[in-house]
């Protein structure tokens, strides 16, 4: 019985697919096993620990350290990577061919070259030539390779280079971290955190205390913030010779210091694109002799080392616990232990390689 409406006509049969098609088909093939590939590595690993950091001093205080160092790769840029390289896929800039290249010399480069290990694709980080070969290493053992540069300076248009002379694609966490990460939710950091203290006794913490590297965790984090209408501050803490705290007290983000951070993973000379000052309540400058010491200081009471990045956090979040038992307030604090001590084991806990940077700890 033929059903066909009067006013209706059959539809055609589909015309056979063009060269056009079979690619694009293809191509989003590929991106659909890319994702659940990520999303299957993500659904792997348990969440990050929060742990209460013991602060005899300030006993109204509960001060928590969101332990990223127990991702696969060890650090909180594990979280950036797996964003970073979600995001590509999902604008169709990385594809099966795609040789994946990023400026990094550190833990990002780590991460970014575990997820295209994962995606079986060429991961290539650029970095100044007087990299350690103990970073260097890192990378390599997650698959990457290494293009050192001369100049420190020379990593980002170098990258760029790189990635449109092999057809690739330049991750550029600088630029993209910001965006890259869903901050409303989407099992981001922030929502994490605040699902694990929900059973505490200050559930909503005061503030918290975050560095910047490339800016896209105090972005994703802030904007959380004010989305879920939360009453909670958020402080980031800045190394010396960074420009991201001159540039957040004068407003300008054109501001520029003469020489990097000492201090690995936070704190530029520039203000990074994805650096976003409106969602940023108070800014803590630390000193790098101070920020070595409080990282040494906690192994015997985490009983493992932290690196130097969690030493500027925990200085800065301990002064806003003191602020606030003296101003007779109690509440919370969380921080990030944004990875552990074992990497640098030939730097930051070597006395004679502070001493020749004229780091004095302690």
């Amino acid at each position: 019985m033929n059903t066909t409406p009067r006013d209706e006509t059959p539809l055609d049969p589909p015309a056979p697919l063009r060269d056009v098609d079979r690619r694009s088909s293809r191509d989003r093939a590929w991106a659909a096993e890319a994702v659940r590939r990520v999303e299957a590595d993500a659904n792997r690993s348990a969440d990050t620990h929060l742990v209460r950091l013991p602060t005899p001093g300030t006993p109204g205080v509960a001060v928590y350290l969101k332990d990223e160092s127990t991702h696969p790769t060890g650090s909180l840029k594990h979280r950036l990577a797996r964003s970073l390289f979600l995001y590509a896929i999902c604008n169709g800039w990385i594809h099966g061919s795609s040789t994946v290249v990023e400026a990094s010399s550190g833990s990002t480069a780590v991460s970014e070259a575990y997820f295209a290990r994962l995606l079986g694709l060429p991961f290539v980080a650029v970095m100044p030539r007087t990299t350690s070969p103990e970073k260097i290493a890192l990378i390599e053992r997650e698959g990457g390779s290494c293009h050192l540069v001369d100049e420190p300076s020379e990593v980002y248009a170098e990258a760029a280079r790189l990635a449109e002379s092999t057809g690739g694609h330049y991750l550029d966490q600088f630029t993209y971290a910001e965006r890259a990460t869903d901050w409303r939710g989407n099992n981001n950091i922030a929502e994490s955190i605040f699902a694990q203290l929900r059973l505490e006794t200050f559930p909503v913490p005061t503030w918290v205390v975050v560095g910047a590297g490339t800016g896209g965790t105090s972005a994703t984090i802030g904007r959380y913030l004010r989305y879920r209408q939360l009453p909670t501050w958020l402080a980031v803490a800045d190394p010396e010779n960074s420009a991201f705290l001159p540039s957040f007290e004068t407003d300008d983000p054109d501001v520029t210091t003469s020489c990097g951070s000492r201090i690995e993973g936070i704190g530029r000379q520039r203000v990074e694109p994805s650096f976003q000052p409106g969602v940023v309540d108070r800014m803590i400058r630390v000193a790098d002799a101070d920020a070595v010491a409080m990282m040494r200081s906690v192994e015997p009471v985490l009983g493992r080392r932290v690196g130097p990045s969690t030493g500027v956090n925990l200085c800065a979040a301990l002064h806003l616990a003191r602020e606030m038992e003296g101003a007779g307030e109690s509440g919370s604090i969380v921080t990030l232990l944004c990875d552990g001590g074992g990497r640098y084991a030939g730097t930051y806990y070597d006395d004679a390689w502070l001493a020749e940077r004229g780091i004095v700890s302690g």
